[in-house]
């Protein structure tokens, strides 16, 4: 019982998110493998969900999940960029776009400019949630990866 309302609160805060046509764009563009941007951020966003849940962490849901879907919004397919420093430059690039498209706190500002973190030295995650998505993506991005 006790699973099914994590699951029933996880999706209550997560609903208005995907939903949104501006998130759903990056259904468009493929982050690793044949996993979309999209479904990359939205594994992220349960992952570091799960994660304060089973750490009994104390954590602004709302922000965190907001933080975790907008981490990787850049709006493009790296793949066929031909950036080879994408790792370093996507965070400004995903920060600039949300910034241009939603309202953000700094702590939401902050899960998304250090998601990259320790490759970003300078962009230090400087919350629990910004951690726990750091973490997060980290998981999602080798298991995403592996599936190849």
């Amino acid at each position: 019982m006790k699973r099914k309302r994590l699951s029933d609160d996880f999706k209550a805060h997560i609903k208005k998110l995907i939903s949104d046509p501006k998130i759903r764009k990056m259904d468009r563009y493929t982050q690793h493998g044949s996993v979309s941007t999209f479904r990359h951020c939205y594994r992220v966003a349960k992952k570091s969900y799960d994660m304060s849940r089973w750490l009994n962490l104390k954590v602004n849901t709302g922000e965190m999940l907001k933080g975790a879907m907008l981490h990787d919004y850049f709006l493009y397919d790296w793949h066929n960029r031909g950036d080879k420093l994408h790792g370093y430059h996507h965070p400004h690039v995903a920060l600039k776009n949300a910034l241009k498209d939603f309202s953000l706190t700094n702590k939401e500002q902050n899960i998304i400019k250090s998601h990259m973190w320790p490759l970003t030295i300078t962009h230090i995650p400087r919350s629990r949630e910004a951690i726990l998505v750091c973490i997060a993506d980290k998981i999602c991005s080798i298991e995403e990866t592996l599936k190849k």
